[in-house]
């Protein structure tokens, strides 16, 4: 008894790990996914941890600072910036990528 309880403890933490501080969401331009291959960084204590965007303008990042972050997009030759935070848990972050005099800027959706 004592061992299947430290068993599932075990893989209890582990599981719980494994998760800690995973970023993800969507990107949308125009109301449409955003294109694959858009690379995407996230920024937390001087460490990038990039990524790049799948066919529905999903990204994954596994971030192991808990606190504040940046995501960095890199689209049209352009790269907005905005700030985040890393939690723990896994959190969700969705952004719209909007146009405005011609610079492109990133808002939570």
């Amino acid at each position: 008894m004592k061992t299947t309880v430290s068993v599932l403890l075990a893989l209890f933490l582990f599981a719980s790990r494994m998760t800690a501080g995973e970023l993800y969401g969507t990107i949308t331009d125009g109301g449409k996914h955003i294109a694959p291959g858009v690379k995407v960084e996230i920024a937390a204590s001087g460490k990038v941890y990039p990524t790049e965007t799948d066919k529905f303008g999903s990204y994954r990042v596994f971030v192991k600072e808990k606190g504040k972050c940046t995501i960095t997009l890199h689209v049209r030759d352009q790269s907005p910036t905005v700030g985040l935070v890393s939690y723990d848990n896994s959190t969700r972050y969705d952004w719209i990528l909007e146009t405005k005099d011609g610079k492109l800027s990133l808002r939570r959706r």
